[in-house]
This record gives structure tokens, sequence and C-alpha cells, in this order.
């Protein structure tokens, strides 16, 4: 009995030293426990997705002047030239400008798509001007255009720092970032966000074998492919043989620029919607690939989700065109190509209005800017060409020409410039040309590409001047290789127009419809 007994005992103290089971979480714990890793998980995500939206440091720029007159850092160099505003105060805590070029690998690199944009993130506020591509800037070879900016400084990194200079001059400030993209890379985008609505404004009907350029599009609102926003955006005219007609069809140069302000808009608008957040994949490819900036992707993903989160409406967002009016220069260049004398039409920009919008939509500074801040060219009453700042690159341009007619003979010129074989490459197409030399007078048309009929202006320096403007201004150069144009039998040489006023100076009062220099008191 007493053996039962001590058994009893021991499995008493052995059940004693068992260890007790923990008890079970309750509902209301196990929901705050997945709560609690949910939150854990998202503050992880928030925290990785944060490191893909950095906003932009505004850089230290080049070689322009501070707001107090001082020389400003180590880059592009001036020389004589106006030198740009690169600091000041800002109109706001975040506001930023973007200097936008369209690179045409097919055409050589030409650079035919400038756009100066600003972006005002706090007060959400966007502006875009089209600068158009005939554009007369102080350069000190004879062809003045803009868009042969790129191909005179030899292309590449030179080619776009040098395009960066004549802008910054031009406008008075250097943007505070560059984005150079390759035209394919529009349609990669379109297709990344999976096509853009918008409404195609003409038929267009247009076909360049040299080029393997087909454009076939209908008019009307249509859901756009890559490859349609491509056609659309480099559409100009239609085939002289079209069956919608080549005048009713073509919208020229300053046509093209609105439709492609448009199309842009509309791009925009589809970016900013949400479903593209799962594409921002596909948009980083495309950056990576063809689009090249001193901008990281990052920053351009912090642009995109201000934007967004701050409302950005598509009222706010403004595109416009640079006042101008057609203008035309003597070529001394073409004329002794031509061997007779020679008018190259440019496009000038309208003063007043210019500085208007430099002031009002464009700068970031609060500082007002003057017509001295500004290089403005102009053609003056005697074939002479001037700027606002008083400077003149081409010396031979600021005097008045030589005509061929008169029987002197200027110096040879030597505006081209050679590629590695020694051959000598058109300014503005990049295309391997012959010397003026070699070329026989009145048998070959100027490597320079001129309007389909080209007009032999009665008075140099004037024109039509233009802000929101729907038909040609300048050449016929095509995106890519040009087509080559018709030339007059007989261009003839013109007899120097009557006065016209002169570019004015730069404390002159201005009328502020015209631009043009009020009279100035006794």
């Amino acid at each position: 009995m007493a053996e039962n007994v001590g058994k009893r005992l021991e499995q008493k103290e052995s059940k004693q030293k068992k260890t007790k089971k923990p008890s079970r979480l309750t509902k209301g714990q196990k929901w705050l426990l997945a709560v609690a890793i949910v939150l854990a998980v998202v503050l992880v995500a928030v925290v990785a997705l944060d490191g893909l939206f950095v906003k932009p440091e505004l850089p230290g720029k080049g070689n322009g002047s501070n707001a107090d007159g001082t020389q400003a850092g180590d880059g592009i160099d001036y020389g004589d030239g106006v030198q740009p505003r690169v600091s000041g105060e800002r109109k706001s805590k975040d506001y930023y400008t973007v200097l936008i070029l369209g690179r045409d690998t097919g055409g050589g690199g030409n650079t035919d798509t400038m756009l100066l944009a600003s972006y005002d993130v706090t007060n959400q506020k966007a502006n875009v001007m089209s600068i158009p591509r005939d554009t007369m800037v102080n350069v000190n070879w004879d062809v003045k255009k803009i868009n042969s900016v790129y191909n005179m400084n030899g292309g590449g990194e030179k080619g776009i720092k040098a395009l960066y200079k004549e802008i910054s001059q031009l406008v008075g400030f250097e943007p505070d970032y560059q984005v150079i993209l390759e035209w394919e890379a529009v349609g990669k985008i379109v297709d990344a966000i999976g096509g853009v609505d918008f409404d195609v404004p003409y038929p267009m009907d247009y076909h360049d074998s040299a080029q393997d350029l087909v454009i076939e599009q209908a008019p009307g609102l249509r859901h756009l492919s890559g490859d349609d926003a491509m056609q659309v955006i480099r559409w100009r005219k239609n085939d002289k043989d079209s069956p919608y007609g080549y005048n009713k069809g073509g919208v020229g140069d300053a046509g093209r620029m609105e439709l492609q302000q448009n199309f842009l808009k509309a791009v925009i608008k589809e970016m900013m919607q949400p479903k593209n957040v799962l594409n921002i994949g596909k948009i980083a490819k495309v950056f990576e690939e063809s689009v090249e900036t001193d901008l990281s992707f990052q920053n351009i993903l912090w642009f995109g989700k201000r934007a967004f989160s701050g409302g950005l409406s598509m009222d706010d967002v403004n595109f416009m065109t640079m006042p101008y009016k057609g203008a035309a220069a003597y070529s001394r260049v073409y004329s002794k190509q031509l061997g007779k004398d020679f008018y190259l039409e440019y496009v000038v920009p309208i003063p007043g209005k210019l500085l208007d919008i430099v002031n009002n939509q464009l700068s970031p500074f609060k500082e007002i800017f003057t017509l001295s801040d500004l290089d403005i060219m102009s053609v003056n009453k005697d074939g002479s060409v001037s700027s606002t700042t008083g400077h003149v690159e081409d010396s031979k341009a600021a005097v008045p020409p030589t005509l061929m007619g008169s029987g002197k003979k200027d110096e040879p010129e030597k505006d081209y410039i050679t590629d590695e074989n020694g051959n000598l490459i058109d300014p503005d197409t990049g295309e391997i040309v012959s010397p003026p030399e070699e070329t026989k007078p009145g048998t070959e048309t100027p490597s320079e590409p001129t309007p389909e009929t080209p007009a032999t202006p009665e008075t140099p320096g004037t024109g039509t001047e233009t802000t929101d403007p729907s038909g040609s201004t300048g050449g016929e150069t095509g995106t890519g290789s040009p087509e080559t144009p018709d030339q007059p039998e007989d261009p003839g040489i013109i007899v120097v127009p009557p006065e016209e006023p002169a570019t004015p100076d730069a404390n002159q009062g201005l009328d502020p419809v015209t631009g043009e220099p009020l009279p100035m008191g006794g």
C-alpha cells in the first residue's frame, strides 16, 4: 500500500513539472498583428518608392552673369556677346527651366525642333515656347539660321553646347537643364503608354523614298500608335499629286510647330493618367535608350509626381511660338555659288513681344530683363544686320553687302566646315557639297534648301510679323535629307531697298502691338 501511495505522489509531481501551453491569440490580437505587418510592408514600399522621386538640385551654371553683374563659374565662353543671367532671386521656391531639343538621326542629327520650357512647381504653371529653326542668331558665319549652329560646330556634344549658348543669349538666361531626345523617342513613349487620343487636323499624304518616309494619316479624332504619332509630327505638306491637294494640305514649318505643340499637350495629358504609373519601367527604358539629359530619371519622375499631386491642369500648360516676322538677308556664300545676288529668308524675333514673354512666362528670375539683355537680330535698311546688344559676331554682315553687280569682289568665303576626309560640309544640312569656286554660276542650286518658290525680296529686312503662325516662314527643309527645291530661273540683282527702321536702342520705347521702336524725343 505504501508503494502505491509513493507512485501516486511521483505522478502528481511529474504533472506539476510539465510546462504549461501558451494561451492562443485572441481575434483582436491577431487583427492588430496583421495591421502591423501590412503597415510595415507599406512603409518599406513607400520608402523604396520615395527613392524614385528625387527633387532636382539647381545646377551651378557656366560662364554667364550673376544678378550683381559678376561672371559665374566655368563653362561656355560667351566672348564679347551678351552674358546670360544664371542666378538671382527666383519667382517661386521651385521654378525650373528646361531646353528641349528634338534631334533627327535620319537627317544628320539636325535639331529642327527647339522648345524652351518653364515649370513653376509651386504655383503649378507651365509655359513652352517653340523657337523656329529659321530664326536669325548672332553667329560669325554667313548662314545665320539657328538650326545651322549644331552642324557648324561639328555636331555631337560640342554642337549641342553651341546651340545651348545661342538660345541662352537669345532669351537672356541660361536654362537650368537640357533634354535632347531622338525623334524616335516620341513614338516609343506613345507606345509605352498605350497610345494617345489626338484629333488629326488634316488629311496627310506624303512619301519620300530618299528618307524611306511614308506618311498616310486620315483626319479626325483617333487613337494613335507610336508609328502614327511619328508620321503626324513629321508631316508638313502633302505630295504634289496627292488627291487631297498640295497647297490645301501643306502648312509649312510654322503650321508643323503648332501641330507638334498640340500633340505634345495630348501626350502630357495621357502620361498624367494614374494608369501610367504601371508603365514607369517602359518609359524609363525609352529615356535610357533615346534621351540625353542632365536630369536623372528620378528627377523627371519627381516633376511628374508634383504635377499629378499638385493638380496641374492642362489649362495651365501654355504652348506658344516665339513672336517673329519674316526677313531676308544677303548671303555671301549662296550669291557666290549662284553667280548672282541671293537673299536668304529668315525669321527675326519681334523685340517687344519676346521681351514680354521672357519676363512674364519663361525667365525664372524676379529681376526684369531689358532689350540689352537679349541678343535679338534684325536686318537694317542698308542690308546690314544688327543686334539689340550692339555687337555683331560677323563683321562682314555688320556692313552693307557688296552686290555682285557692283564690280567689286568680296574676299573668299570660308564659312564651311570639313569632315575628316577634307570634304566641304553644308552648315545647315550636314551634307557634303562642292566648294563655291567649283560651282558654275547660275547652274546649281545652293546646298541650303530654299522655299519651293523662292521669292526675291524687294525689301530685305521686312516682313509680316507673326505671333501664332499657320503658314510657311522659311526654307522647305524636311525632317531628314531635304528634297532639292526648285530655283528661280533668274533671281537677278536686288536693289538696296528704301529705309526701314533699324534695330531699336535698348532704352528706346517699343510699340506694344508691333514691337517696333517709337520715335525718340528731341
